[in-house]
């Protein structure tokens, strides 16, 4: 579940938001308290992060040299749960000034996430009847990727690749390199034996010379529903296609119905918009 860079994250996390301690809460709280905290949420949402939001205040229980088990986290939902707003979404107990202090990271994670999982599943519903997939990008904040294109998953979507190392992608800058994009794809072809290739093109003409040259997936680079419709007879179904470039929720449907195979949003990622979640402390114990 959890990639290796996670919990250094989580510390950075840490180091930049508490630092030394929350001296706010050292002045005015006693060093032994104790509390009972909700987390609620505030709108309608499709929740992602939990797994998160719990390994933060496992890390978060080192640092301020507590055990883990000293941390009670009771979770009332589970990832990919539709929840109504006001409803509670988990309870943590603990230290109170632990709680305090790692109320924002946490807050931050599941908000950020769940804001994801949210936007993600009002474009799959757009086209939920439809055989096309909904793919991301890798038009992710810097170090979350692994949690973000996770929250597309939750959402309903699809993960696109990962980073630069794990499919080969043939971009504009790359033709504009090579050549052609007959050349490009010719050329990753031949030493590229047991990945499929995968190439951007600009207009049916390109997208000739993909087909003709075998890559195995051609993205359709910001073209509209008619070169799309186009597009698709011309393929007759030899080749993947995938639609890419000024998606939105008013036009989803009316390019899923071009048939093509896959769309792929980068807003999933760089732009939904983070969720209302608070936490309460509702009991000192």
């Amino acid at each position: 579940m959890f990639n290796p860079l996670i919990d250094e994250l989580f510390k950075l996390s840490i180091i930049e938001d508490i630092g030394n301690g929350d001296i706010t809460s050292q002045l005015i709280i006693p060093e032994d308290c104790k509390a009972l905290a909700q987390i609620i949420c505030k709108e309608d949402i499709i929740l992602a992060g939990m797994p998160f939001v719990k390994r933060f205040f496992t890390i978060l229980s080192s640092y301020f040299g507590f055990q883990p088990e000293q941390i009670y986290f009771e979770e009332y939902y589970k990832d990919g749960d539709f929840i109504k707003k006001s409803n509670v979404i988990a309870s943590v107990k603990g230290n109170t000034r632990l709680l305090l202090a790692g109320e924002r990271i946490a807050l931050n994670l599941l908000q950020r996430l769940s804001g994801i999982a949210t936007f993600t599943r009002e474009f799959v519903k757009k086209v939920e009847d439809l055989p096309v997939k909904i793919l991301d990008t890798r038009k992710t904040t810097p170090g979350l990727r692994f949690m973000e294109k996770y929250a597309v998953k939750i959402g309903g979507g699809i993960n696109h690749r990962f980073a630069l190392y794990d499919a080969v992608l043939i971009k504009d800058n790359h033709i504009k390199v090579v050549g052609s994009v007959r050349e490009a794809v010719i050329k990753a072809k031949n030493q590229c034996i047991h990945q499929k290739v995968e190439v951007e093109v600009k207009n049916l003409k390109e997208l000739e010379e993909a087909i003709s040259a075998e890559a195995d997936i051609i993205m359709l680079d910001n073209m509209n529903i008619e070169e799309m419709k186009k597009a698709v007879e011309i393929a007759n179904g030899r080749v993947l296609l995938e639609a890419s470039g000024g998606v939105n929720l008013e036009n989803i449907r009316n390019i899923a119905l071009t048939g093509v195979d896959f769309i792929s949003i980068g807003a999933l990622t760089h732009s939904a918009t983070a969720v209302d979640i608070s936490m309460k402390i509702r009991e000192v114990l």
